[in-house]
């Protein structure tokens, strides 16, 4: 019983079949010659030193280089460390390819499934998808934003560039777009003066990228699950009219953040103008004072100045009135 379980032990520790009965022989009868030791379990020539060499190598004997030589078992301390994570190893490359085998059977089902009208695209690919989107666009482009934001290097450069083709491009921002550290001024606010027509929401319902009647790219940027490392592409079917149909919608009940009619008025700061379409957008009086580079106590003195040049007595009545004469 003693010997099946030692047996099992050294099976689970990768060792063959036939250096585990060499070893149990070992335990017997060595020292002896390495020829008694084979011939107590029947193996002699190559196989006895294939058999024997795999012990050698696994640290569990000591080297022989005949037939004749003394051979013993050695303290197997260090050979079952690199036994273990050897076996350790194995197991985690075995796990990945069964993961990695299911992932690419699920992605064939959702395939054939959907007839190649929705991709998944992941990880690093992600990034040249979006600035492909942008690249690809002849009309417009129409976009939800929201952290979190996906790393994409010259990102911004790709949106300046297609708006100086002449393709029109409206977003909707998120409350939290306006409010993500240093996003208002270096991505939102050189995209608007370029013309783009923006607005913004409290939040909107996913993040989306709309290309011409073409294809949807949308973010599964979701806590159940991986965060912005996950994105389908959308062919034209039901599932891309809804997108286009939410996104017409929300763009209606989003307040504008930019007027293309009204130029800007004499003596509004960039600051005052960030001001502005930050409260416009709901954002918190932290935000806003973070943003324009201010203290909360000078944050107020600012509003009320720009209240009272308005002749406001809310801050909705202030986004009202800035809104009707092209401030934001």
């Amino acid at each position: 019983m003693a010997n099946a379980k030692l047996g099992e032990a050294l099976r689970l520790l990768g060792i063959g079949h036939a250096a585990g009965r060499i070893y149990l022989a070992l335990l017997e009868v060595a020292p002896a010659p390495l020829s008694t030791v084979g011939a107590a379990v029947g193996l002699g020539g190559s196989d006895l030193a294939t058999a024997y060499g795999e012990l050698v190598a696994a640290g569990l004997a000591s080297a022989a280089a005949t037939g004749q030589d003394v051979v013993a078992p050695v303290p197997p301390t260090a050979g079952l460390e690199i036994l273990g994570r050897h076996r350790a190893v194995e197991l985690d490359e075995s796990r990945i390819t069964v993961g990695g085998a299911f992932e690419a059977f699920r992605r064939q089902r959702l395939a054939a499934h959907n007839d190649g009208l929705v991709e998944v695209v992941t990880g690093d690919a992600i990034g040249p998808r979006i600035r492909q989107a942008w690249a690809s666009a002849r009309e417009q482009i129409r976009q939800f934003d929201s952290p979190p934001y996906f790393p994409i290097p010259g990102a911004t450069a790709d949106a300046l560039a297609t708006l100086a083709r002449g393709v029109t491009q409206r977003v909707v921002y998120s409350r939290e777009s306006l409010e993500h550290p240093g996003h208002l001024a270096a991505v939102i606010e050189p995209c608007i003066e370029a013309g783009e027509q923006a607005r913004v929401l409290p939040s909107v319902p996913v993040k989306l990228v709309l290309v011409d009647d073409a294809y949807a790219c949308v973010s599964l940027s979701i806590e159940e699950a991986d965060v912005h490392n996950t994105m389908l592409i959308v062919q034209p079917c039901g599932l891309f009219s809804a997108l286009v149909a939410l996104f017409e919608q929300a763009w209606q009940n989003a307040l504008p953040l930019h007027s293309q009619v009204t130029p800007r008025p004499h003596g509004l700061t960039p600051a005052d103008r960030r001001l502005l379409r930050l409260l416009a957008g709901g954002a918190r009086d932290e935000a806003i004072a973070e943003a324009i580079g201010v203290s909360r106590r000078t944050l107020f003195r600012r509003v009320e100045v720009l209240m009272a040049r308005l002749g406001a007595t809310t801050r909705f009545q202030l986004a009202l009135h800035a809104q009707r004469r092209g401030w934001l």
